[in-house]
This record gives structure tokens, C-alpha cells and sequence, in this order.
């Protein structure tokens, strides 16, 4: 069997996937602010990576948002001063997107565009942009990321960073929570080596697990590895919320462990996700 027979192949598994996670997302576009997406620890989340996309990116820097969501991340951003080009393969959530930057008064810099990931090849702007981030986990639903490396390879310029926060599968809080409820099969679930299907609103989400080096290996042709790191390593993940509402306290202070270690050798290739930065040559 050939190459292109194989690739054809594939494709045709992934379309009806691909759809399934378009329609997961659409269903919950409305309420995505909420506890479901943006819960207090998300928030906590959500700020780390802020902290690593105002240091990895110079004021003006023109960006890709990888899985923009509903436009959380490319708001604030513009707010800074960015100008975004903010993709999604969810139409709902685009839309939710160009009306969070119009009531925000950055409408001029965030461009909502329903463009999956797997679709760069759709956006233009060869060597045009000076980053691409994605947070929490949307390429974790691509299945192709050779692909999305050559993509970001074409749109940015040389010395361009990527920084990306992906699903890792070693998450020490999961595992122990449901060992602890004897959910054997959800204890190891991210340790499948293929896609699996991740329920939300009834709906199913194809997810594929990795570790920072699975990761980093489609695009190490075209990009150099500057920093991995956990996030939530000791930090608990953002369906235990429990945890921060009880133990106000120790929820900080594993936080503030959390940023000093979670960049140490062993500890970077654990937590619910892990932050990774790349460096176009």
C-alpha cells in the first residue's frame, strides 16, 4: 500500500473525530466561561502561562492563537498590546471570541477565525508572525502535529517562539484520586497510546496523551527545545476544585512549589499538563 493511500486512509478515521470534538465544543460555546472552562484553578492555570507569554513575547509581537476557545487568552493579549490571529475549529467558539473582542474594544487586533489547527495550511501570512501559543490542551485533539510544526514553521519568522501547554500523561493528582475511588481504567487512562474519547456535555472529545518529549519530537526538525516544564505538578488539577475551597492555604503554598520545582529533571515531564517553549532556527 502506498504512502498517499495510507495518508487517505487515515484521514478518513479522523474526519468523523474531528467532527465529534467540533460538535463537543460547539455544545458548550455558551457557558465555556464558567465552571466548565474557566473554573477558579483554570483561572490559576491560565495566569502561569500568561506569565511565560509576557516573557517569551517583545510589545506588538503579532501571534497565532492555537484553539483560541472563546477568546479569553487572545483578549488579554491584545489588551497588551498583541495583535492576534485567534483560530478555532469550533465556529461557536470563534463567535464567542469576535464578540468578547468587540465588547472589549480590541476588535482591530483580534482576528477570529474558524480555522482548526489541523487546517493552518488555510491561514495566510507566510513568515509573517512572531509567535503562536495555544493553552490548555487544544492540540491535544490534532492528530496530525507534523503537520501543525510545518504549518507554524511557514507562518513564523526565523527566531519565532512557540509556547504550548498540553495534557501530559503522568498527572501524580489523578492517578491518586481515582486509585483512591478504585476507577483502575480512569487511573491509567492517559497512558494509551492512541486516542481516546474524553466525554463532555454528553459529547465525545478525542484526546490523544503525551509527554513532553512525544511532544517535542514532531517538530524537532524545524524548532529547538528552550523549556519544559510541569504545570500542576503538586498543584491539583482543575476538576478537583474541592481542594482549593477547603484548603485555602495549602493550595497557595503548593502553588508557589509548583513554580519554584516543577522545572527540575523528573518533575518537568509530570503535572496535568506540561508548558513547553520552542524556538523557530
Amino acid at each position: 500500500m502506498s504512502n498517499s493511500t495510507l495518508h487517505r486512509a487515515a484521514q478518513s478515521l479522523e474526519a468523523p473525530q474531528l467532527r465529534d470534538t467540533q460538535e463537543a465544543f460547539d455544545s458548550v460555546a455558551a457557558d465555556y466561561d464558567g465552571a466548565r472552562g474557566n473554573n477558579e484553578l483554570i483561572q490559576d492555570m491560565r495566569a502561569e502561562m500568561w506569565r511565560w507569554l509576557d516573557a517569551t513575547y517583545a510589545p506588538g509581537s503579532c501571534l497565532i492563537d492555537l484553539g483560541c476557545g472563546t477568546g479569553l487568552d487572545a483578549v488579554r493579549m491584545a489588551r497588551q498590546g498583541h495583535s492576534i490571529a485567534a483560530t478555532d475549529w469550533s465556529a461557536e467558539m470563534v463567535g464567542r471570541t469576535r464578540d468578547r473582542a468587540l465588547r472589549s474594544q480590541v476588535a482591530d487586533r483580534v482576528q477570529a477565525l474558524a480555522i482548526g489547527s489541523h487546517e493552518l495550511g488555510r491561514l495566510d501570512g507566510e513568515g509573517a508572525y512572531d509567535g503562536a501559543y495555544s493553552n490548555l490542551g487544544p492540540l491535544n485533539c490534532v492528530p496530525d502535529l507534523e503537520d501543525v510544526s510545518r504549518q507554524c514553521a511557514r507562518l513564523l519568522k526565523p527566531g519565532a517562539a512557540l509556547v504550548f501547554t498540553v495534557i501530559g500523561r503522568a498527572c501524580p493528582w489523578e492517578i491518586a484520586h481515582y486509585l483512591a475511588r478504585r476507577r483502575w481504567a480512569r487511573a491509567t487512562v492517559r497512558f494509551s497510546r492512541g486516542v481516546v474519547p474524553v466525554t463532555m456535555n454528553g459529547r465525545k472529545i478525542w484526546t490523544r496523551y503525551y509527554t513532553p518529549k512525544e511532544f517535542f519530537r514532531p517538530f524537532a526538525a524545524a524548532f529547538s527545545l528552550e523549556h519544559y516544564r510541569g504545570l500542576c505538578v503538586f498543584a491539583p488539577p482543575p476538576y478537583l476544585a474541592g481542594v482549593r475551597e477547603r484548603h485555602p492555604g495549602w493550595y497557595e503554598r503548593l502553588w508557589q512549589l509548583d513554580r519554584r520545582v516543577s522545572g527540575w529533571p523528573l518533575l518537568r515531564a509530570m503535572g496535568d499538563h506540561f508548558l513547553m517553549v520552542m524556538r523557530k532556527r
